[in-house]
């Protein structure tokens, strides 16, 4: 793991003393390592031949497996995709697991990716395995953050925030990979601080061509008139996935955004555009880019709600500033 020290010794130390907990919530923002981490805890729990107390060995069967999401003993539960539904079939499916004993390992794991997708019948019915869980049984989940799950979810599980890392950090790890170093620079800005992230971006080139086609796009619709807007929402919100992916671009833009109006000194997650950002957050001030970073927000959240898109899409448009 790159990062994360303080949640990897704890969690070590939980399998080294043999107390781990019945359920542990991995909470952060996408790609900052909170399945890579489950896995790996999955791991020390059930390796057959670790290399120490607590440390998984990573070649043996168990482990293998687990990395590859396939072991007998383990269930991977997540909505179809991603902003889509996490049902409570499938819920039930990891309660009929948990009733039996483990095939081959010393427990039976479930891993819940992006809980906070689950809709509220999947959630009661994790709450009741929660609460029923046996001894030979361990919950993992991973959300953006607890404040999107059941309060009683919450408090039965055992709560690890993980912080994006420092950009430096993310920067030389990219570098030791072999990544150019000023291509390492952008990337580990634009992964805010996301080792996941920043590592799928290296591998697919396709992401960066899309944000950049994304924030093209919003640079041509600060000033389009409204007719232009409409017809661009119209476009957006015929595929979902498209458009929420658009707006977490055009978010992670905002708030540099506002964070050059404020005169912060965090680091600017689109280095790359610079100027532009310098330009707006000279027409603009606080409040007015802080309420389109919340619009931005907002959207995000009516999405996971099913909400018309195209008129949310519209709606987002008209708002923004004038500059």
């Amino acid at each position: 793991m790159l990062g994360h020290e303080w949640t990897v010794e704890m969690l070590h130390q939980h399998v080294m003393r043999g107390d781990a907990r019945h359920a542990y919530l991995f909470c952060g923002p996408p790609g900052l390592g909170r399945r890579t981490l489950a896995l790996r805890f999955a791991q020390a729990l059930n390796c057959q031949t670790p290399v120490a107390a607590g440390i998984a060995c990573g070649t043996c069967r168990d482990c293998k497996q687990i990395e590859a999401m396939r072991h007998p003993d383990m269930n991977v539960v997540q909505a179809e995709s991603e902003g889509g539904t996490l049902k409570v079939d499938q819920v039930r499916e990891v309660q009929h697991a948990f009733s039996l004993k483990p095939y081959q390992a010393k427990y039976r794991v479930a891993l819940f990716l992006r809980f906070q997708e689950a809709n509220d019948n999947a959630a009661n019915a994790l709450l009741k395995t929660l609460e029923e869980a046996p001894a030979h049984a361990v919950l993992l989940l991973t959300a953006d953050n607890p404040e999107q799950l059941l309060p009683t979810i919450v408090s039965r599980c055992e709560i690890l925030r993980l912080r994006p890392l420092p950009i430096a950090v993310i920067e030389a790890d990219l570098v030791r990979r072999g990544v150019d170093p000023e291509r390492a620079r952008l990337l580990a800005h634009v992964s805010g601080g996301r080792p996941g992230y920043a590592r799928k971006l290296v591998d697919d080139l396709n992401l960066l061509e899309k944000r950049e086609e994304y924030l093209n796009d919003l640079q041509t619709l600060l000033p389009a008139p409204r007719v232009e807007k409409f017809s661009y929402a119209d476009k957006l919100a015929k595929d979902k996935d498209i458009m929420r992916q658009t707006i977490l671009i055009w978010l992670s833009y905002w708030r540099d955004v506002m964070l050059r109006t404020a005169y912060a000194e965090t680091p600017l997650v689109n280095i790359d555009r610079n100027m532009e950002i310098e330009f707006l957050a000279g027409r603009l001030d606080l409040s007015a880019a802080r309420r389109v970073v919340n619009d931005l927000e907002s959207a995000l959240e009516k999405m996971e709600r099913n909400v018309n898109a195209r008129l949310l899409a519209e709606v987002l448009l008209l708002d923004w500033p004038k500059v």
